[in-house]
């Protein structure tokens, strides 16, 4: 059994063939996935792919490129969505350094991120942080705000060993993707080799980040098995204990009964 952590499947890339999508999860032992919310626009339809879709869980939030839109009426309304059952996590949130480059707009990113943290502390549900070279920030910010009470997952790690183990050291999850299948990616490999593997989950974050051997097409939740596959090589271990291990973790983080 596999877990996709993170997939973005209400995206309208899907529609079309949103049956056969599910279909190839299935079929490739992938059981349940996890959709993060990005835009306040886009809860709507989170909550509904939770309640139609057994095996689908949703998380929200507003990614840091989308926090125009964060307001009172957003945090309010995002206090009452944290209440739903199918809702798990708080996310995707957090800081993004590689469009924003601007003083003013980094400081309405923390500013987002921290109220969302405390949303994430209030409702006792994980946090799914979108990182992207703003590694100190984040976790600056989340060492000052974060409840010691709720997990935090580092979705798509982008950063170093040496960055990894300062996040495992505080009790945080590795959430690892597509890109540690790539040939040329050496840092997201020597992080796969050394993460304790009780405190790694898999990703796709599809449509993006398309594994190998599929690149160049489409990604999807049924390819997150070549994650847990590369996962198995780069550690030597069995791909069934990373596939036990890292489906335990998520099902304790995210409090899913099977």
């Amino acid at each position: 059994m596999l877990i996709d952590t993170h997939a973005h499947v209400n995206f309208e890339t899907y529609k079309e063939r949103l049956d056969e999508v599910f279909e190839n999860a299935k079929n490739n032992d992938v059981r349940l996935m996890i959709l993060p919310g990005v835009e306040v626009a886009k809860w709507n339809e989170i909550i509904e792919f939770a309640e139609k879709y057994e095996n689908v869980y949703g998380a929200i939030g507003v990614h840091p490129s989308e926090i125009k839109d964060f307001d009172e009426n957003a945090k309010k309304r995002m206090a009452e969505l944290l209440k739903h059952p199918k809702i798990k996590a708080v996310g995707e949130v957090g800081l993004d350094y590689y469009w924003d480059k601007e003083e003013e707009v980094r400081e309405s990113q923390k500013a987002v991120f921290t109220e969302q943290i405390k949303l994430a502390n209030d409702s006792g549900k994980p946090l799914i942080i979108h990182e992207r070279e703003a590694h100190k920030d984040a976790f600056d910010i989340l060492n000052e705000y974060a409840s010691k009470d709720i997990d935090i997952v580092m979705h798509c790690f982008s950063g170093s060993p040496e960055f990894m183990k300062e996040c495992v050291n505080k009790g945080y999850y590795i959430a690892l993707g597509g890109i540690v299948t790539f040939k040329n990616a050496q840092k997201p490999k020597e992080v796969a080799k050394e993460v304790p593997i009780e405190r790694l989950m898999l990703e796709t974050d599809c449509p993006f980040l398309t594994p190998h051997p599929h690149r160049g097409e489409e990604n999807e939740p049924a390819y997150v098995k070549y994650v847990a596959q590369q996962i198995a090589e780069i550690k030597g271990i069995s791909y069934d204990t990373v596939c036990e291990i890292t489906t335990k973790n998520a099902l304790k983080v995210f409090n899913i009964e099977v």
